[in-house]
């Protein structure tokens, strides 16, 4: 099988070399100012940044991506809407497989990660017949928390830096198989939800696997809320969720302060912007999209029959 390595070179960098681009012209202009030591820290830091990027993307250029539509008979562009009956049907039997598979989440970060960028490349590799291989290394910090404290983890997308901002629980393993999905060039955001899902369930580990059925259970219950997180918590509250596991969805998305709230308010318009300017169709992908595709792809393949709204 062709094998393909991806440098990412910025992993291995002790600050994230975004955050060090972002505070390089703070530190220039308060600390060191604005000449001699100042601008010879901007360049060094606009330097090692660009470096990373260009070798990363070079590197990138012979890999093929995964035709979503080919492959799985959906893409960003072509969903079948899911029927608000079958997400609770779903929803519901979803409550009952991650109630009835419950295993605690007590991997270490860094085996974890590991393991999941490891099933992650094989699924890619069975479909493309590449292995395209990345760092599974992960940082947990960055600045972009301050930005964005809704968000759960991030990949700079030029750099390949990943950062998981906070503790998740069951739910670790899709988060980092998201981030390197990105890492590995799958920039919307539906395609890292989607090709997450289908490499953790593919895996048959318990933790990926309930991991993954978590996740797709969080996203239902976050359409059927309407984004309204006060709503969400209410039907976490009311299903029959075992205790360990509506602690982690609650904590998940807990309620923000009126900080937090005013900052996503004034953020999460400009980014489902930026979505929709990338040709994506808007935050709506991480979940109403999300699980449209699965969907999908389910009654494509003949996995489940078709259920008119």
């Amino acid at each position: 099988m062709e094998r393909i390595r991806i440098p990412n070179q910025a992993t291995y960098s002790p600050i994230a070399l975004s955050d060090l681009m972002m505070a390089a012209p703070l530190v220039s202009r308060f600390v060191l100012g604005a000449t001699g030591p100042g601008l010879v820290l901007q360049g060094a830091a606009l330097g090692a940044y660009a470096g990373s990027v260009l070798a990363d993307w070079i590197s990138r250029l012979d890999a093929r991506p995964i035709d979503f539509l080919e492959e799985f008979g959906a893409d960003v562009r072509h969903l079948r809407p899911m029927p608000d009956a079958e997400r609770q049907r779903e929803a519901q039997r979803l409550v009952h497989e991650v109630n009835g598979g419950y295993v605690p989440m007590d991997v270490p970060r860094e085996e974890l990660a590991r393991e999941v960028d490891e099933q992650l490349t094989r699924y890619i590799a069975s479909i493309t017949g590449q292995r395209v291989e990345t760092s599974h290394r992960v940082r947990d910090v960055s600045l972009v928390k301050l930005f964005f404290p809704f968000a759960l983890g991030t990949c700079d997308i030029l750099s390949g830096d990943i950062a998981i901002l906070k503790e998740t629980g069951v739910f670790e393993p899709h988060v980092l198989a998201h981030e390197f999905c990105h890492r590995k060039g799958y920039f919307k955001e539906l395609e890292a939800q989607a090709l997450a899902y289908l490499a953790l369930m593919e895996s048959g580990q318990p933790v990926l696997v309930q991991a993954a059925r978590c996740e797709r259970l969080h996203r239902h219950l976050r359409v059927l809320a309407g984004g309204d997180i006060d709503r969400f918590h209410e039907l976490v509250d009311q299903s029959p969720l075992r205790p360990e596991l509506r602690e982690q969805f609650e904590a998940l998305r807990p309620i923000p302060s009126a900080l937090e709230r005013s900052i996503t308010e004034f953020i999460k318009p400009l980014y489902d912007e930026r979505m929709k300017v990338t040709g994506q169709n808007g935050l709506s992908d991480y979940d109403e999209g999300f699980t449209n595709f699965l969907y999908t792809k389910e009654v494509k393949r003949g996995e489940r029959p078709a259920t008119q709204g």
